[in-house]
Parts: C-alpha cells; structure tokens; sequence
C-alpha cells in the first residue's frame, strides 16, 4: 500500500497565517508538528507501507522535501504539478506513477492538511477499507457528523452504520438538508480520504474521463527528473480537465463504498473549526503566543510576533502576524477568503505572501524598509549556498550576526565571521555560502532604486530554479 499525499492547496480561509507562499498543510497549527508531517507520521504502524507519493504545487517542492526530511523519511516520489487541475488529474498522476515499476499497488488517498485525533480508530478503517480495495472497490472514508454542517459535502449510504455501497454525493446543501440528513443516519461527510488499486481508478477514469487520463499519460511519459523531484511537462499537464475525484469518477462508478470514519477528523476548513480542535481554557478560549485577555469568553486569539491583549469581547478570532492583524466575529471567520480577494484586487502582497520568505537554502525575513532602502534578517543553512546573481538596480551590505559567510564578490572570494560586513556593488556578480555547521545568520541593507524580488538575475543555481 502506497500513501498518496495531496498537498496542492493554498488553504486562504485560515489567512493570514496560511498565505500561497506557506499554506496551512506546512503550519504547525496542531501538536508539535506541521499538518502535512501528521498526515505522514499518523501511519506508522500499519503493515506493508511503501514510501509515499507526494503530489504537489512545484513552488512548495523545497518545503516538502525540507519537512520529509525532518521527520526522516527517505526514498518518497515527490510529484510535481505545473499548475492546478483539481484532485482527479492529480490521484491520476499518482496512479500512474506508482505503475511505473510494475507492480498494482493499493493506493491510500489522503489530503495533507486534516486532523485526525484518534488514530487508532483511524487504522482500524484503513484496515476495513483495505479489504474493499482488494475486491475492486473505490473507497470513500465518510466522516460520521457531529452536527448539520453546511460548508461539507455529504455522502448518502445505502445502508446505516456499516461498510455500505454510496447512493449519491451531494455538494454543500443548506441548513435545513443537512440537519434532515444528520436525523435520517445514513450521511456522512464528505472527507475527500480514498482507497482503491491503482488499476481500478485507472479503468474508471478511462471509463468517465478519458481526455483526462491521457493527458495524464502525456505528461508522465515527458516529465523528468529534477533533483529529488518528478517534473510533468507542463504543455501536456495544462491541456489536462479540471475536475475532482468525486465529480469525474466517484459519482458515476458502480463500484463506490463509503467506510464510516469517527475519529475526531477535521479539515481545518476555518478559525472556528481550529477553535475546536484546540484544548480551551475556562473561558472557553484558545489563546497561542503572547496574550492577555481580561473579560473574553469563546475565543481564538493568536500572536505570532507581539504582544496582543483583548480586553471585554466574545465570540472573536484575533490572528497577529509580523504584517498583518485580522480581527474577525467567530460566526464571521470563515468568510475571511472576501477579505483575501480584496486585498488580491488592490494587488498587495499579503493576499499571498507573508513577510518572511521560505527558500531552499534558508528564509529571509524583510524586517524594515522606506524610500530606496530595505532591510532583511537572511538565515542559510548549514552548506547551503543562495544562487550566483546579480542586480541592475540596487547594492547591498551584509552585516554577519552569527555563522560564517562565504562571499562571492566578482572575482573575489572571502570568509566573514561575527560583527565582519562586506559591501556588493550594484552589478556585482555574487553569491553567498554557508561553509559552517550552524546557520548563517546576516543583515542584509539594500539600497537603490528598485527592491524588488524580481531584481534577480540568476547566472547559477543550484536548486535548478528558474529566473
């Protein structure tokens, strides 16, 4: 049995903590690891596990890589998708990539951003729906409801309470349905969780999407291999349909089950769903970060960078970040994503980039700017090197905080340490190196006419990016 990971979401209804640079899959929102991280380690100990498949947008493939690599696992296939078609071209390519070696392996489907809290409940179903994949069955996991719930799909199940045949899946129906559904026992939400051979899913995309599964084709036969990464081509992968598993296959199949799942599952769809998760405190609330709160009852209060104090409010979400504060009506909270396309229509960054950026050798953090200048705080990775560039319009300092820097300066190559700084020149081909153990640490003051990120003229990389 293979995992299959999706994580190609950009998760903006838990904005502004989750952004399109970093979305909520690679957070630590829950426990003491990322969501993606726990949707991997959750498995240890079922039998016969594979290394998994990850299916992913190509501008998260170093944050991936990074955080497979901090809860050590080897050997996975990092699938790469040049752009977004939904989750049935993606479960394809995973299909087919799992083919590759020849063998017809069981595929387990899961989102990379859920929460499952009992996990011993959860295996328990994996083990149940393992059964149904083997006999030829595309299997749903239906989430048994707590409550009527109208942001989730629904599963209708021919029988209550058991492994049953599907009759219909209905997309997000209204208040009234749902609370008809949850009294009639035999819906179940919609969790978005799959297993089946990858023959099976195979054949009945061939079946319900024929175009789809050759474009998928397409693009596996062309993609190559970039570092730890599997590269679609991107031509054939654009010309793919964009639909859901559920849409293309599952709601036209003969061969749909759904498999009861009670096991303290949540999509971490919003800030009140995180609010629930979440221990609370007498009050009620959640408070995360450097909080005070007097007189505050049923709340979700979240600092990342400073202090926040709330003082006679119920019923509010409060996220601080280092460039935004978002204070919202608990009821309110899941319409955040209004706020985020505003932002997106005036063109400004934090619709989608937050203040600190992630890169494969590091992060930087702009902590300051004003008329021509800018400051950032830049961390490298031990042995990670930033690319050989340039700029046309601006020059730089470095000031080394801590580590040792290797700086590349034209034709000349120095060593700084602690409290030593150099100066690039505006033209000045350079690059800068981590040789030590410990992350490097620098000031970086930029100075010119233009500062932006796209003032980068790449002559060698490393990580094989792009201009």
């Amino acid at each position: 049995m293979i995992p299959v990971i999706m994580s190609g979401g950009s998760g903006t209804r838990l904005w502004p903590l989750s952004r399109k640079n970093k979305p909520k899959q690679f957070l630590t929102l829950f426990g003491d690891k990322s969501l993606f991280q726990e949707t991997l380690t959750r498995l240890a100990g079922i039998n016969d596990l594979e290394s998994p498949i990850i299916v992913c947008n190509e501008d998260h493939r170093f944050m991936v890589a990074e955080q497979l690599q901090e809860i050590d696992i080897q050997n996975a296939d990092i699938v790469l998708e040049p752009c977004a078609r939904n989750t049935a071209p993606a479960i394809a390519l995973a299909a087919l990539q799992a083919q590759q070696a020849g063998n017809d392996p069981i595929l387990l489907v899961l989102a990379a951003d859920h929460v499952i809290q009992n996990v011993s409940d959860f295996h328990k179903a994996i083990s149940e729906a393992k059964i149904q994949a083997e006999q030829g069955y595309l299997v749903t996991f239906g989430i048994v409801p707590a409550k009527a719930h109208t942001g989730y799909g629904y599963i209708e199940a021919q029988e209550k309470n058991k492994i049953s045949k599907v009759n219909a899946f209905v997309e997000k129906p209204d208040l009234e349905t749902t609370q008809a559904y949850i009294e009639s026992g035999n819906y179940y939400w919609n969790s978005g969780m799959f297993m089946f051979k990858a023959s099976t899913v195979l054949k009945e995309l061939e079946r319900f999407a024929p175009d789809m599964l050759i474009s998928c084709q397409q693009a596996l036969s062309k993609s190559v291999e970039d570092l730890d990464f599997i590269r679609m081509d991107k031509k054939s992968f654009e010309a793919c349909p964009s639909d859901s598993l559920d849409y293309a296959v599952m709601e036209k199949t003969d061969k749909a089950v759904v498999i009861p799942l009670n096991a303290g599952w949540s999509d971490v769809g919003s800030w009140s769903s995180l609010w629930e998760i979440n221990d609370q405190d007498n009050d009620n609330n959640v408070l995360i970060g450097d909080v005070i709160v007097q007189n505050v009852d049923n709340s979700y209060i979240h600092s990342d960078h400073r202090l926040v104090s709330v003082l006679g409010l119920d019923n509010i979400v409060v996220v601080e970040t280092p460039d935004v504060v978002m204070v919202a009506n608990k009821n309110q909270a899941e319409n955040v994503k209004a706020i985020v396309d505003d932002l997106k229509n005036q063109q400004r960054d934090e619709a989608t980039m937050h203040r600190k950026g992630f890169r494969p050798w590091g992060h930087y953090d702009a902590i300051d700017e004003g008329n021509r200048f800018q400051v950032k705080h830049i961390s490298v990775n031990p042995g990670a090197s930033l690319s050989l560039q340039k700029h046309h319009h601006r020059a730089e300092h470095w000031v080394v905080v801590t580590g040792t820097a290797e700086v590349t300066c034209d034709d000349k190559v120095i060593l700084l340490s602690e409290n030593e700084s150099t100066f690039i020149p505006l033209g000045s081909v350079h690059r800068l190196h981590n040789p030590g153990r410990v992350p490097l640490e620098i000031i970086e003051v930029q100075s010119g006419s233009y500062l932006g990120e796209d003032d980068i003229i790449r002559l060698d990389d490393c990580y094989n990016r792009d201009q």
